[in-house]
């Protein structure tokens, strides 16, 4: 028998899945070290988990309106089917046995040693303004640099912002931006949330370097609802990291997390998330900003994973001359289904926004790309921009555009421009003629496809971003 060249598509596929393992470790968690609540969604669960988190009466009471909205609303009907999601057999809320702490060798070795494989501490040291590490439903670490808190910088834990003196500010905000109401799972989140990240920027404060926050999700058949919360004040400027994994199980997980980002006059924020979700999650992420006159959001969003994906960042131009960007990578592969795009809501006079989204489909995944633009009567002036691409690399994948436009004033200037296409067999052969394997070589080409998002990201950032794009192509 001839000797296999390492190039050959076995010894390629083995690799890619060693290198995948990085991601889909899983941590046997015992009982003696986590407490969980019953599965399932019930009154007395909601209580229980309020209980666990010492919330303030005003949030229990908002937990249980949540909960009876929950159970008042639909189902979407309009994207992928999520029939595999049976919330009767998902635990809503998992709690590693330990307090949250603030220096690294402090935290249990099992759950420090999953976030050093997937490189945080190294990433803090590197190249990170402040670090939080959400384990199931709450922050097992969090640490903020000296600088960064001079500047009065506020960046916690959630429940620590709840139950401490920003708790005014939390009430003034939670939820306000993304209603229970506004859809069923908004609802689920509002009625079972636990952890996530609080910033406040005050006036004039600039954080040079990002701001991080990883969100691991370890339990099989459980749920994270994590709650983010950002506030950047009148002309003070920041970049926040949200980084996400879960490794594989049989059963179904579920991520129904909400963000919600309040950007002041002239102030800027910077969002940028690389989602890289197990295939068995449904991702049903809620995102949502709102600027005032002046102010710029930007989101970077790199979404990998989960089997079914319903995600749309909003952005609400409220005030004049505001502005929004976004500009994201959705890839979906076998068994995937990913329903994702993104929204801007033009309110205020001179207003601008543009998107450029990108995604890629293969080995018969399906991606959805949905765009809505509204321009109410109110935006004279304003400009808006849609640019959406999407790469099949196969012919058995599906890729569809949805874009919507609402525009009420003639006073706007709006275009909008959508590409579907295939791998081309040259570049492919081109690449191959020099010597690069075909997997790689399409890696390669997918990479240049989404460089629009990976060059907005901080180095590691964008390598971690490639690293996906490799494996992907590599294991189907």
């Amino acid at each position: 028998m001839p000797e296999m060249r390492k190039d050959s598509p076995i010894d390629t596929l083995n690799a890619a899945e060693e290198e995948r393992a990085l991601y889909d470790f899983k941590d046997e968690e015992r009982d003696e070290d986590f407490y969980k609540v019953d599965e399932g969604l019930t009154e007395d669960i909601v209580r229980q988990i309020s209980r666990e988190k010492n919330d303030p009466d005003w949030m229990l009471e908002f937990r249980l309106n949540a909960l009876k909205v929950y159970k008042s609303l639909e189902v979407p009907d309009w994207g992928p089917p999520i029939d595999g999601l049976d919330m009767d057999h998902i635990v809503t809320y998992v709690k590693p046995k330990t307090k949250m702490q603030a220096s690294w060798d402090e935290v249990p070795e099992d759950i420090k040693n999953a976030f050093e494989k997937l490189g945080i501490p190294q990433a803090e040291r590197e190249a990170l303004a402040g670090v939080g590490a959400q384990y199931d439903s709450e922050l097992v670490y969090h640490n903020v640099r000296k600088d960064v808190e001079a500047q009065g910088v506020v960046y916690t834990d959630m429940e620590s912002a709840l139950t401490g003196k920003y708790e005014d500010m939390v009430r003034e905000h939670f939820m306000k931006l993304v209603p229970v109401n506004d859809h069923k799972f908004a609802a689920l989140h509002g009625a079972v949330w636990s952890g996530g990240s609080f910033v406040y920027a005050p006036p004039g404060s600039k954080v040079e370097i990002p701001l991080q926050s990883y969100f691991r999700l370890n339990a099989p058949g459980a749920g994270q609802f994590e709650h983010t919360l950002i506030i950047v004040d009148e002309g003070a400027d920041v970049h926040f990291i949200e980084g996400c994994s879960a490794p594989k199980y049989n059963i179904a997980n579920l991520h129904a997390g909400c963000v919600e980002l309040f950007v002041g006059k002239n102030a800027h924020l910077r969002y940028s998330t690389i989602e890289n979700w197990s295939k068995n999650m449904y991702n049903l992420n809620t995102k949502r900003a709102i600027c005032e006159e002046g102010g710029t959001i930007e989101w970077i969003s790199g979404s990998f994973g989960s089997h079914v994906s319903y995600l749309y960042p909003t952005s609400v131009l409220k005030g004049d001359g505001s502005h929004a960007e976004f500009t994201g990578i959705t890839f979906a592969g076998r068994g995937q289904n990913l329903d994702t795009g993104a929204k801007m809501i033009h309110l205020g006079k001179n207003t601008s926004s543009f998107i450029d989204s990108k995604s890629v489909c293969k080995s018969g995944g399906i991606s959805t790309y949905r765009s809505s633009v509204e321009i109410r009567k109110s935006a004279e002036g304003a400009k808006a921009s849609v640019n959406c691409g999407s790469l099949m690399v196969d012919s058995i994948s599906r890729s569809d555009t949805v874009p919507a436009m609402d525009i009420r004033t003639d006073k706007a200037d709006v275009g909008h421009e959508a590409k579907i296409g295939r791998i081309s067999d040259d570049a492919v052969f081109y690449l191959m003629s020099r010597g690069m394997p075909e997997a790689a070589a399409r890696a390669m080409i997918v990479s240049g496809f989404a460089s629009p998002v990976s060059k907005e990201l901080p180095l590691e950032y964008a390598a971690e971003m490639n690293n996906l794009i490799k494996l992907e192509m590599e294991t189907g």
